[in-house]
């Protein structure tokens, strides 16, 4: 190698660190997490967990931005308005899955639009009935339900809710006949089941915990496909019902076109807390089991998701205009 051929390749060598260091560290600003339910709400209580967890991690501040309203769709709208730059995130939930299928018109495309970062954790909705109901596990539901099809009815959050894509999955596997009861959310489904308005319900576990710990209803099955550690006395349905599964799920993602090296550390981020003793009896006193998965896992799960509920979706007929 020549002289000068030499000196110039020292010289880009010696400049390869100040390039480096010219390069921001990440964080070095306040991000922004949308999500589309109610302050005090899951997703809200999750969100402000993981976000004092990352302040302490980063001392840059994780601000919560609620944006309730059509089911998470318009969290959605707004976090694609953004810049992609890695301080903009949103959490999807298995609610605005959901939603997206069940809207005929949204101007995003859920799988498209946003990258993930990773799972935080899985909840299960939990089948709850009137005690007075002679039905004292799932295959005596189903017995009863078949012995008077049309007889037996069940509440729901509302038409299109996963509450309701749970007993349609329920009926259509068990093929039973059981009459469909929407509410305008869960606190009114579990009213009218203790009243004996409807004959069981389907409720997240810390809506429907208090009514199992006194008595007042009595919890038949999980919908997830494990048993839940918030209720590990409860079988799985799908121990009785093959193919059962109905999860309500927390994630984090981001708009597209995100930096994959911003994904990365974010990611990292997340499992942490998912492994951290003190994050993880929070969560599960939520009901919610932690994951933390990688983001390939996050992209795999969502895609199994998307094609279970765009199926129920599509045999219970709910859509929304």
């Amino acid at each position: 190698m020549g002289a000068s051929k030499f000196l110039a390749a020292a010289a880009s060598i010696l400049t390869l660190p100040a390039a480096y260091a010219a390069q921001p560290a990440y964080p070095d600003k306040p991000i922004r997490l949308i999500i589309g339910s109610a302050p005090g709400s899951g997703p809200d209580i999750i969100s402000r967990l993981m976000a004092d967890r990352m302040y302490a991690t980063w001392n840059q501040r994780v601000v919560v931005d609620a944006r309730p309203g059509a089911a998470g769709v318009i969290s959605a709208e707004l976090s694609l308005q953004a810049n992609p730059d890695g301080y903009t995130w949103m959490m999807l939930t298995s609610q605005l899955l959901v939603a997206s299928q069940v809207f005929k018109k949204v101007p995003f495309d859920l799988a498209r639009d946003f990258q993930s970062i990773s799972l935080i954790g899985t909840a299960p909705f939990v089948l709850v009935i009137n005690p007075t109901v002679e039905a004292k596990s799932i295959p005596d539901l189903v017995a009863l339900a078949k012995k008077s099809p049309g007889q037996l009815r069940y509440g729901s959050a509302g038409t299109g809710a996963s509450e309701h894509l749970s007993g349609v999955q329920f009926t259509q596997l068990t093929g039973t006949n059981i009459v469909h009861v929407p509410y305008k959310g869960v606190p009114q489904a579990i009213a009218d089941t203790l009243a004996k308005e409807v004959h069981f319900s389907f409720a997240v576990p810390p809506a429907a915990l208090p009514h199992i710990q006194s008595g007042r209803l009595r919890a038949l099955g999980v919908t997830t496909p494990k048993r839940s550690s918030v209720l590990p006395d409860v079988p799985a349905i799908g121990e009785f019902v093959p193919g059962y599964q109905m999860t309500a799920w927390y994630s984090i993602v981001a708009p597209r076109g995100t930096p994959g090296m911003v994904l990365d550390v974010v990611n990292g981020e997340v499992v942490k807390a998912t492994r951290d003793a003190q994050f993880v009896e929070r969560l599960k006193n939520l009901g919610i089991d932690p994951v933390g998965s990688t983001r390939a896992e996050l992209d795999q799960f969502r895609a199994q998701q998307t094609k279970l509920i765009a199926g129920l979706v599509k045999v219970s007929g709910a859509t929304v205009e």
